[in-house]
């Protein structure tokens, strides 16, 4: 092989993040999301004690809400936001819930933008 196809081959492979890496990034989105949910929890008033609450995105279009041992999964689609309670199948969401969560969100993302990222 010459030293130019060597050097080609080289430079059309991609780098490979190191595994350190790739832990750390996932150590971070694990800290802001644990950073986000204990903003989230508190949208609702106080929790009481001995009771876990969570709310956040989990992805772009996913949010969680967990309460003592309850999963509410919303996703948020083209034609609508739909919810999975539980291992349940999704149903599409109605006011006045439809409503709450909206709220809900616009107020989550208030409080995450201006007490993590300072936007």
């Amino acid at each position: 092989m010459s030293k130019f196809n060597l050097g080609k081959n080289l430079l059309s492979r991609k780098p490979k993040a190191q595994p350190n890496v790739i832990e750390r990034r996932k150590s971070v989105e694990r800290d802001l999301i644990n950073a986000e949910s204990a903003l989230g929890r508190t949208l609702f008033g106080a929790v009481q004690p001995g009771h876990i609450r969570e709310f956040f995105c989990l992805k772009e279009n996913v949010w969680l809400w967990y309460e003592d041992g309850l999963i509410i999964r919303y996703e948020v689609r083209e034609n609508g936001v739909y919810k999975r309670v539980g291992t349940n199948d999704y149903e599409k969401v109605k006011n006045p819930e439809l409503q709450h969560f909206i709220d809900a969100t616009k107020a989550y993302l208030k409080l995450v933008k201006t007490n993590i990222y300072n936007v």
